[in-house]
């Protein structure tokens, strides 16, 4: 197992102080955490491992802080939480039977469909907590982007947190802040499955995980409250600007083949 340093420790607890406040507000937290682990010599697999590993403290102090703040509809929530978790699991065996690299062309087509419907979509005027969407309908569409994009987690990844704040958003009708809050339930889900999956295959790396975790947690909680307060236009700034960070990422990884 490959011997991280303090002082590479400590960079690493930085990074995922930084990359927690961001995936708090708007996903991509893993663009900043997992090249950080791959930096300091981590193989592939324990990287990941240790990634989810830590994320998932992130998502759930984000969870909490949202939910203090009564952006969290516990009623969609009850759904959205089993069809992540459940997706994530579905997810992680299609790695066994297809190559997660081909979707990314397809996750880059999307990515820019995306930041171009944010960049010239109007913030709603009721901004952050709109009202709840009718029932049951609501239950059925939150339970299918669950399902959806908790699978793509599992098996891919990249942008997880951003495709479902749009989701949220164009398909339920919630503000991009309040969005944002339903995300980080599916969110937790999905990185929770997966890092019993990692666990039990022994590949994350807990010396490191624990105190990037401790890190993680207070960068989430911050990126939370800072959503909170800045409601839907710092949502949208924040997540066009992952958008284009994943996009040019996964540009240069198809491009470079």
């Amino acid at each position: 197992m490959v011997d991280v340093s303090a002082q590479q420790l400590l960079l690493l607890c930085v990074a995922a102080l930084v990359a927690g406040l961001v995936d708090a507000i708007a996903g991509g937290g893993g663009l900043i955490t997992l090249p950080a682990l791959l930096t300091v010599g981590l193989p592939p697999h324990v990287a990941l491992g240790t990634n989810k590993g830590q994320s998932v403290f992130g998502s759930f102090a984000a969870l909490v802080r949202f939910s203090r703040s009564g952006l969290v509809d516990w009623r969609l929530a009850r759904v959205t939480f089993p069809f992540g978790l459940g997706g994530a699991f579905a997810g992680a065996a299609l790695v066994l039977l297809v190559k997660p690299e081909v979707l990314k062309p397809l996750v880059l087509v999307l990515l820019i469909a995306v930041a171009v419907f944010l960049a010239f979509r109007r913030t709603p005027a009721s901004g952050a907590r709109t009202e709840p969407s009718p029932r049951p309908r609501a239950l059925a569409i939150g339970g299918l982007i669950a399902l959806a994009v908790g699978t793509y987690d599992g098996f891919f990844g990249p942008g997880t947190g951003t495709f479902l704040i749009v989701g949220f958003n164009t398909l339920l009708g919630h503000g991009l802040a309040r969005a944002s809050a339903d995300a980080k339930v599916v969110n937790f889900a999905s990185n929770l499955a997966s890092m019993a999956l990692f666990a039990l295959n022994g590949v994350v790396l807990w010396k490191v995980a624990l105190p990037m975790a401790a890190a993680q947690f207070t960068g989430a909680w911050l990126g939370a409250h800072l959503a909170v307060k800045g409601g839907d236009t710092l949502v949208r700034k924040v997540v066009l600007a992952v958008v284009l960070a994943l996009v040019l990422k996964l540009g240069r990884d198809v491009v470079m083949g």
